[in-house]
């Protein structure tokens, strides 16, 4: 794994720390450090950034590249859901600043092995932590068409999912799907792709890498967690790529900065309570069009920020 990674929006993410007295920062996704470096050399006020990533060949580029604050950095291995609630057991019980970018790095995307695209050849696996058991081609192989079929719609919004799931299950009773080229050797000729929008294809592995690692089932758990964290007039920043997961992240920014909670079921009454944050960007900011065409990977990706009352 080279270090290529773009960080998208990076300015942009970095800007949206500028009124908060950082001294404590978390980045929940750290990958090769690009936005924990950019943090250190903008804010020199932080004294302790933890850094968190489930990619142990992406923590080791990162220890690399924040060497020179070595003495402030603490890298931890695992997935931010679980380590960011275990912070305080290592005596660190509020921060004043977490970023999540929740894109796969172009790193990853480029490493075959991965199987994260169907742009090179590589094994089914998908899994963002090497240690976790289920892969893409467990699901492929041995899902019923039903469930695969559900994955597709609901985690790639494809609308042939019902046409893409029946063609794996004729496909796979002639023998295993394995590779990031068979699946999408099989998929293609349902496609009527002409070049414009986004391929199927990549709705496709999208879904499946979704499930693979319950993406949005972790994003979901761990947005409260992160929010109840911080210190107040501490803030999250927190990068999406996909409506899917900008949906979770505006619903859980709304939610934490409304002074109602959910109707009550009784005559549409609702009940009163106190709002936690308060929201930075009423709207996402997205990439400029000079951004997407220097990184057209960054065309999807939304920031979006809330501060902590």
């Amino acid at each position: 794994m080279t270090q290529s990674h773009i960080s998208v929006l990076l300015q942009e993410t970095i800007d949206s720390f500028s009124d908060v007295d950082l001294k404590i920062f978390v980045d929940a996704t750290c990958g090769a450090g690009g936005h924990s470096s950019a943090i250190l050399e903008r804010y020199p006020s932080v004294e302790k950034l933890i850094g968190i990533d489930q990619d142990p060949v992406a923590l080791a580029i990162a220890e690399k590249r924040l060497q020179p604050w070595k003495e402030k950095v603490s890298l931890l291995s695992g997935n931010f859901s679980i380590v960011l609630p275990e912070l305080p057991e290592r005596g660190i019980d509020k921060v004043d600043g977490i970023v999540m970018d929740l894109g796969v790095s172009s790193m990853q995307l480029d490493m075959a092995e991965k199987g994260f695209s169907f742009m090179k050849d590589g094994p089914l696996d998908m899994r963002m932590d090497p240690s976790s058991e289920l892969t893409a081609a467990d699901i492929i192989n041995d899902w019923s068409e039903h469930e695969i079929a559900k994955i597709i719609r609901d985690y790639g919004e494809e609308k042939q999912w019902r046409q893409a799931a029946k063609t794996i299950a004729e496909a796979r009773k002639k023998g295993p799907i394995t590779t990031t080229n068979q699946l999408a050797e099989i998929l293609r000729p349902i496609f009527a792709w002409k070049k414009k929008g986004i391929n199927p294809l990549t709705l496709v592995f999208q879904a499946l890498r979704i499930r693979v690692n319950n993406e949005l089932e972790v994003l979901e758990s761990v947005l409260p967690s992160a929010i109840d964290m911080l210190s107040p007039g501490g803030r999250l920043a927190v990068i999406s790529f996909h409506s899917l997961e900008d949906r979770i992240v505006k619903n859980a920014f709304r939610y934490a900065a409304s002074d109602k909670y959910d109707t009550s079921g009784i005559g549409g009454v609702f009940l009163d309570k106190d709002p936690i944050v308060k929201l930075v960007t009423r709207k996402p900011i997205i990439p400029g069009d000079e951004e997407i065409e220097a990184n057209p990977r960054s065309r999807s990706a939304k920031l979006r920020v809330v501060e902590k009352l």
